[in-house]
C-alpha cells in the first residue's frame, strides 16, 4: 500500500497557505521532517507530501491555532511527553478510554493504576480497535503484546499498527518510517492505525 503524494504546488493551492507559512511551521516542527519528500521529475527536483497526512495536519493547525500559540501547538504535536501521567479515573473521565476496556487492560498487564503516556497509548489504541468492532478480545491482547515488546521503537513521528487476517489467522505488525508495504493477495488488511494520530488525539482530549 503506498501513499498518495502531492505536490507543493498543488498543495499551497490547494490548503489556500503561503510557502511562507508552510516553511514556518516546519521550523516550529509542525510539519515534520521527513514529510517533505524530494523527487526528481521532468522538470528537477520538486518536493512532495503525503497527501492525506499533510492536509489533515494542516487542518489541525488552522483550526487550533486560534486558541494555541504555534509552540503549544508544537508541543501538542511532538512525542516529548515523558512527564504526563494520569490516573485511571482521570482517564476515564477525559473520555480517552472506557471502564470496559481499561479493565481489560489492567486484567492483561496487571499494573498500577496510574497511566504514563506510553500505557495510554496501549489502552487508547485497544479503545479505539475494540470499540470498533475491528478486533476482538483475543486479537487485542496480541495488540497489546506487540506494543508492549517494540515500546522502545514508538517514538519515530511515523509509526502504524497493522492487522491483518489470512484463513482466519489475526497477525499484528509494528511498521516504522514505512512508506509502503504489500502482502499476498489472500491476506486482508483489517486496519491501519497511525500510532502518532492516537498520540495526539490523547493530547487533545488532555489539553
Amino acid at each position: 500500500m503506498s501513499e498518495e503524494l502531492i505536490s507543493k504546488k498543488d498543495l499551497l493551492e490547494l490548503a489556500g497557505i503561503s510557502y511562507g507559512q508552510l516553511y514556518r511551521w516546519k521550523r516550529k516542527d509542525l510539519i515534520p521532517e521527513e514529510w517533505f519528500v524530494r523527487k526528481s521529475t521532468f522538470t528537477g527536483q520538486e518536493t512532495f507530501f503525503p497527501k492525506e497526512k499533510i492536509l489533515e495536519r494542516i487542518e489541525k493547525i488552522q483550526t487550533m491555532k486560534e486558541n494555541l500559540s504555534l509552540d503549544e501547538l508544537a508541543d501538542m504535536f511532538s512525542p516529548n511527553v515523558a512527564y504526563l501521567n494520569y490516573s485511571k479515573d482521570e482517564l476515564i473521565k477525559r473520555n480517552i478510554v472506557s471502564t470496559a476496556v481499561i479493565d481489560f487492560y489492567l486484567e492483561q498487564e496487571k499494573g498500577s493504576l496510574d497511566f504514563n503516556f506510553t500505557r495510554m497509548l496501549e489502552v487508547f489504541v485497544l479503545e479505539k480497535l475494540l470499540q470498533s468492532g475491528e478486533i476482538n478480545l483475543e486479537e487485542g491482547k496480541m495488540v497489546l503484546q506487540v506494543l508492549k515488546e517494540h515500546k522502545a521503537l514508538i517514538n519515530p513521528k511515523s509509526c502504524e499498527l497493522v492487522i491483518t487476517r489470512k484463513l482466519g489467522m489475526s497477525s499484528c505488525l509494528l511498521l516504522i518510517n514505512a512508506e509502503e508495504f504489500h502482502f499476498e493477495h489472500s491476506t486482508k488488511v483489517v486496519t491501519q492505525l497511525s500510532l502518532m494520530k492516537c498520540m495526539e488525539e490523547i493530547k487533545a482530549k488532555l489539553f
